[in-house]
């Protein structure tokens, strides 16, 4: 009997007509509604990504990888759709098993997006991990991060083009980094999708484990793990802040323990029950959704993580902030 096989079988709620925006960040949400309302926006994205060849790609994943069904990774199968059900995907998505050493998945395509695992990564997992990877990989079809991340892509080698112009190419770079930053925040959002496909909370953090140690989760203890992402926020000095800034320059995806410290407080603010519970956005509203109100949910989520931040960047920041108020209020009373 495998560890896999010991674990109780779990109940878990079919989420009907549950829209993209009950898991997506809100950061994320609120870039993908304002693009959503540019009317044609999709059409022209399509036309300029010509560079990025759709079909070139699933016609060399359908020639060197495996299309998983009913007779080729029928596990892998049953529980890609019994995810897609719980998340109320009706069309899925194709699903590839490709034979590579890296703990990876990857959506791809934007007329109709395929969905790629390792093998490495399928091999690593048990089944209610890989659940939560096909439920990260089914959010990012169902939000459409796949045409917006092909945005980022157009733009980087767009931006080796155009090198010789330094004023054109450090706009570029200041866009890139936007789309950087969002594209983070987009994993965040696969994440909540992720754990929302196998509600479990335990399973959705050994996936984070695994990943960041190669799968050695014998060796690994969850409340130090956890420790990590409170240690890597608040330890150190300016120069760790500004060496954390750099380091996430250029990075698409948070870094494995802040992942896990970011699912657990979504968990811990009652989010993720709520959800559960019933309580969701629904796809019929979708086309209601105020880009204005994003917007402001996003900048509160910006603005709340700011003020919790314990890393010294930002507490130097706070400190700041307060100080400069205060001097406002005693000018103010002077001048009074």
């Amino acid at each position: 009997m495998t560890e896999n096989d010991e674990r109780p079988t779990r109940t878990r709620v079919t989420l009907t007509d549950i829209s993209s925006r009950a898991w997506e960040h809100p950061a994320d949400r609120g870039a993908l509604v304002a693009l959503r309302q540019l009317k044609g926006f999709d059409f022209v994205l399509r036309k300029m990504s010509g560079l990025i060849n759709e079909r070139a790609f699933r016609l060399q994943f359908l020639g060197s990888a495996i299309r998983v069904d009913e007779r080729q990774f029928p596990k892998v199968h049953r529980l890609f759709t019994e995810a897609a059900t719980t998340l109320d995907v009706r069309d899925l998505p194709e699903l590839y098993i490709t034979n590579f050493p890296m703990w990876n998945a990857v959506t791809i395509g934007m007329d109709k997006p395929f969905i790629v695992l390792n093998s490495a990564l399928v091999k690593g997992l048990d089944d209610e991990e890989l659940r939560f990877v096909l439920g990260h990989e089914l959010g990012h079809a169902q939000s459409g991060h796949a045409l917006y991340q092909s945005l980022l892509f157009w733009l980087m080698r767009l931006t080796g083009a155009l090198n010789w112009m330094p004023i054109g190419a450090l706009g570029l770079r200041a866009i890139i980094a936007a789309l950087h930053e969002w594209a983070r925040k987009a994993e965040l959002s696969g994440d909540r999708a992720g754990l929302l496909a196998v509600q479990d909370p335990a399973a959705a953090l050994r996936v984070q484990m695994k990943l960041a140690s190669g799968g050695q989760l014998e060796e690994l203890d969850t409340t130090a793990f956890l420790a990590q992402g409170t240690e890597y926020e608040s330890a150190g000095d300016l120069r760790d802040s500004v060496l954390k800034l750099l380091l996430l320059e250029a990075a698409t995806h948070p870094l494995a323990v802040v992942r896990a410290h970011e699912l657990r407080r979504w968990v811990d603010e009652g989010e993720y029950t709520a959800i559960v519970s019933g309580s969701y956005p629904k796809r019929q509203e979708d086309g209601d959704a105020s880009m204005s109100q994003e917007a402001k949910n996003a900048a509160k989520s910006y603005s709340e993580a700011f003020a919790r931040s314990q890393d010294p960047l930002a507490k130097l920041l706070r400190d700041m902030s307060e100080g400069l108020g205060g001097v406002r209020d005693w000018v103010s009373s002077k001048i009074r």
